[in-house]
């Protein structure tokens, strides 16, 4: 069931959180932020104003962009060439990215402001020091009065190195730096309950309490250049920064002085409160941002052992292990229904753990010879998906 908020209430829930807003991801997507041509420039110009409106009034902003790739194409050193592969791909990035930097450079300058520009990969982040490097980079950049620029290095992208779009991209940044506001701005007005087209009962959903399957179907709801996949992409998100305490909004990218009208407290678009329970930032990047090494089949007892009492994993809860890892590796947790209901770290590798599973814990000693803990994921090292 979706709960539904009534407009009075998402108004004073909007307006109070825009109000408290202090630090605010924006992130502007192919969709809207270029066209035949290349980059479309009133766009660009919308952007560069808004955000330095927000700077303007003591917000610290990152502006999370694309566009690199299509800055490329109009230099047409390609002619009319389709784009076939990766390789034309990134080099097409390596030649667009200087131009999208210059354009965005002269756009902001007309308001005095200063970008940075940081281009990361996937490893950048699932490296814990890189992670706290690129974090305390981000927050230097804000004492200076910096506005940070952040895109994908598509140049240097190869599939295990992707975020696998800027929406991932976006909510991660919003929840390293503690965001307060991560605001999406695409080709879409809002969701709605139906397909307007067809349906003449549906209607917007100007407010999201919780993302549920819900509210992920009515992706199927918008038309959008993006198609289902990428609005579905945006609602990961958004659930993405709801549980690291954030709000999220997802609207009109192409609408002048759009962010000026949100904080003003115009009922534009869909806004996600945030969760009620707040999920440590280090379980975030467990959860988030590393990648599973591996998967642990696990029983239903193991199952609500992890769901409702907040437990460690044990060893005898273990039905199979798919995978080659290692100590301090990250897994994937599945339950019988073959859905993943966690991520962790292990504190065993998986040949290891292939021996033990299914056996208490007092059996690890005599299975392997030696004992490195009763858990093979403990608590504090494993969060609920």
């Amino acid at each position: 069931m979706i709960q539904e908020i009534s407009l009075e209430d998402g108004l004073y829930f909007r307006q109070t959180l825009f109000d408290k807003a202090k630090r605010v991801v924006v992130k502007v997507g192919s969709a809207i932020l270029t066209d035949e041509s290349g980059m479309n420039q009133r766009v660009v110009d919308n952007i560069a104003r808004d955000l330095s409106f927000l700077r303007d009034s003591g917000r610290e902003v990152i502006l999370v962009t694309s566009g690199a790739v299509a800055a490329g194409r109009r230099k047409k050193v390609m002619g009319d060439q389709p784009l076939t592969g990766i390789r034309e791909k990134q080099a097409l990035a390596a030649i667009g990215q200087s131009c999208l930097m210059h354009t965005y450079d002269q756009a902001f300058g007309r308001y005095d402001k200063t970008i940075a520009q940081i281009l990361l990969t996937h490893s950048d982040l699932a490296e814990r020091n890189r992670y706290l490097n690129v974090r305390n980079t981000i927050l230097t950049l804000f004492r200076f009065g910096v506005i940070p620029i952040i895109n994908e290095n598509d140049t240097v992208c190869v599939e295990e190195l992707r975020f696998g779009d800027n929406d991932t991209l976006g909510a991660m940044i919003a929840n390293m730096i503690e965001a307060d506001m991560f605001i999406c701005l695409t080709d879409v007005e809002c969701l709605y309950t139906g397909n307007p087209h067809s349906d003449p009962d549906a209607r917007p959903v100007y407010t999201v309490a919780e993302v549920t399957p819900e509210i992920e179907a009515m992706a199927a709801n918008v038309k959008s250049s993006l198609g289902t996949g990428g609005m579905q992409s945006k609602i990961r998100a958004a659930r993405m920064v709801s549980n690291g305490g954030g709000s999220s909004f997802i609207g009109p990218g192409r609408e002048d002085s759009i962010l000026e009208k949100l904080f003003s407290g115009e009922m534009i678009g869909t806004f996600f409160l945030p969760a009620k329970e707040k999920i440590q930032r280090r379980k975030q990047w467990i959860g988030y941002i590393l990648r599973p090494k591996g998967f642990l089949i696990l029983d239903e007892g193991a199952c609500r052992a992890l769901q409702d009492g907040g437990k460690s994993l044990l060893p005898s809860g273990i039905i199979a292990v798919d995978g080659n890892f290692g100590v301090g590796d990250s897994v994937h947790c599945i339950g019988p229904d073959r859905k993943v209901i966690a991520a962790g770290l292990v504190n065993y590798k998986s040949t290891d753990i292939n021996i033990i599973k299914q056996q208490r814990s007092s059996e690890i000693l005599r299975l392997l010879g030696f004992k490195d803990s009763d858990e093979v994921i403990h608590r504090d090292n494993l969060v609920l998906i």
